[in-house]
């Protein structure tokens, strides 16, 4: 599960961009828990979520012509303009190529070639999220794209991810791993073939909760949608998937506590 020792290739950012950030705060206020607070005058509306003080995700408005509401997994990088370079150079497109965020860090959006969307940090300041694998806070990443060895194959040349698989529900699923470091350590997300119903390939993020069905009532009573009903994994969890009212998606997990 993930930790905030980050490394190449970890996860170490998660945005939501919405049409309407005030209602959005308040939808994940009212099902997390967090408070919203503002990164400032000059952040263009952008802010951060957070539990106890401390930074869980972060959500702004959207800022890319004909995009949805959506949020926007980032994984680490000693260098994002090259990372940039290399992804568009293995066939993925560089949405938004490497820019400054103040002396937070640097940045930039791609796309990989089966269509999923997600970004890269290299941090200054801002090393990355400061609460992770806790309730109400993001504990894995996950990958839905149609042809997922091959996709993987994209991200190992640019974070050299290794995989491990594993037969569930009558499919593969790879579990990701960074470069580095034992595979109970080194996960922190998988990787799985994209199911019927899914209009595009894409990175949702799952937030671990106490009781994903009474998180799934909340949802709901907020103006969610159910996209997956509360059911249990074995050796994994119970587990849901939703929409935000704009249609995010995004996904709980209640981890089994044998694991």
């Amino acid at each position: 599960m993930l930790g905030t020792d980050f490394i190449t290739g970890s996860p170490d950012w998660l945005d939501l961009g919405s049409p309407d950030t005030a209602a959005a705060a308040q939808f994940y206020g009212r099902v997390f828990g967090w408070d919203f607070a503002s990164a400032g005058p000059d952040a263009g509306g952008y802010g951060f979520f957070q539990q106890d003080g401390k930074t869980v995700a972060a959500l702004g408005p959207l800022t890319e012509e004909g995009a949805s509401s959506a949020w926007t997994v980032y994984f680490q990088t000693p260098d994002a303009e090259a990372t940039a370079q290399a992804a568009e150079k293995a066939g993925g497109t560089v949405r938004a190529a490497a820019f400054d965020v103040m002396d937070a860090g640097r940045m930039a959006s791609l796309t990989d070639p089966a269509g999923a969307q997600f970004a890269v940090w290299q941090p200054n300041t801002v090393k990355g999220l400061e609460r992770t694998s806790q309730n109400d806070t993001l504990v894995w990443v996950e990958l839905h794209v149609p042809d997922p060895e091959t996709t993987l194959g994209f991200y190992q040349g640019l974070f050299g991810w290794r995989w491990q698989e594993m037969e569930s529900s009558g499919m593969t699923y790879r579990v990701l791993l960074t470069a580095e470091g034992e595979p109970q350590d080194a996960s922190f997300g998988g990787a799985a073939p994209r199911q019927e119903g899914m209009d595009k390939s894409m990175w949702v993020p799952y937030f671990m909760v106490a009781d994903a069905d009474r998180t799934s009532v909340t949802v709901q009573e907020n103006g969610g949608s159910v996209l997956l009903p509360p059911s249990d994994v074995p050796d994994v969890g119970r587990l849901a998937w939703f929409t935000d009212p704009f249609g995010a998606p995004f996904a709980v997990l209640r981890p089994d506590p044998n694991m």
